[in-house]
């Protein structure tokens, strides 16, 4: 089973720092899903559900991020969130 290495920043510090097996979220653009071998690109998120999957038939981890941006290279996926939290609902203030 291939996976890739992804990395979850906010404000509050790291959220996430572990292999993925798939990315689910909203960029600015629509729907996006990153697996292992994706293409180098990079872009904005538009506020949503991030769902990390962390093995291929794993039930998804999922959260939410106000906004922020993408980066995905042959390094890693990277996700720098506005603000993120774990319960898959905005960020209370």
């Amino acid at each position: 089973m291939s996976v890739f290495h992804l990395e979850i920043a906010a404000p509050d510090g790291k959220m996430y720092d572990g292999d993925a097996y798939m990315l689910s979220l909203r960029g600015i653009e629509g729907e996006l899903a990153i697996l292992p071998g994706h293409i180098p690109f990079v872009t904005a998120l538009a506020p949503g559900a991030v769902r990390v999957y962390p093995a291929k038939d794993a039930a998804p981890r999922v959260g939410y991020a106000s906004g922020g941006c993408l980066t995905v290279s042959p390094n890693g996926t990277r996700l720098l969130a506005a603000d993120f939290s774990w319960d898959g609902e905005p960020p209370r203030k």
